[in-house]
């Protein structure tokens, strides 16, 4: 970790991390379902700072803050993240009452060719955001395609490279359909989400933490190169 950019970014307000007056000035895109797209909401020394000091995460799938060893830096950007700036910016956005519901944060570090087929999100999320932290993507797979279809993946409304520090957020709706070319190879994001009820964060912990051990598991009998 960089001292000098630690030391920027100490206290942890959501100033040092999130350019919420970026999210604020972009117009929300209502068609085909309410979506934003921030380049840039992560700033540039944020940005340094943070890629350092992402989690080690070498399997592929969605991890639970939880379950991974997060450093000083990282954590300041999540409490900056699941902040009352960020939650106040997005509920105005998005014309939603956030209040009172309750936050949920997963990390991923690495794409597999299964992922990215056309899903919409589960109906117990209200909003998800997803904050990109790779600092190059030349990769034509990866690219996350919001769609007007279930079946389609060229049936695109908006595509988002997963450029360091770009934020995506869309209201989850019945037709929220987004998915993306397969890639494989680090694929770093950070997803947010707030869910209707405390219930839904204690099931997808469970669920996350049991997908952990269980991948855990096979890392450790998978046969090795010699």
């Amino acid at each position: 970790m960089d001292q000098a950019a630690a030391a920027k970014l100490e206290g942890g307000a959501s100033g040092h991390f999130l350019d919420l007056a970026a999210l604020r000035r972009m117009p929300l895109v209502t068609d085909p379902f309410p979506h934003i797209i921030v380049p840039g909401f992560i700033e540039g020394p944020a940005r340094a700072a943070l890629s350092q000091d992402f989690p080690e995460i070498q399997a592929p799938g969605s991890f639970a803050v939880g379950d991974l060893r997060i450093g000083p830096v990282f954590r300041r950007f999540l409490a900056a993240l699941e902040g009352p700036g960020m939650r106040d910016a997005i509920a105005e956005k998005f014309g939603i009452d956030l209040d009172g519901r309750p936050t949920m944060v997963t990390v991923r570090g690495a794409a597999r060719a299964a992922d990215g087929r056309i899903h919409t999100d589960t109906s117990t999320k209200l909003i998800t955001v997803l904050i990109y932290m790779n600092e190059i993507w030349e990769a034509e797979g990866g690219r996350l395609r919001l769609l007007r279809s279930p079946d389609n993946l060229d049936d695109v409304v908006a595509e988002v490279p997963p450029a360091a520090g770009t934020l995506l957020a869309f209201r989850v709706t019945p037709n929220s359909w987004h998915g993306h070319a397969p890639v494989t190879g680090p694929r770093r994001v950070v997803q947010l989400n707030w869910v209707t009820s405390d219930a839904v964060v204690r099931r997808e912990r469970l669920r996350h933490g049991i997908a952990t051990r269980v991948k855990r598991l096979f890392s450790f009998t998978r046969p090795r190169d010699a």
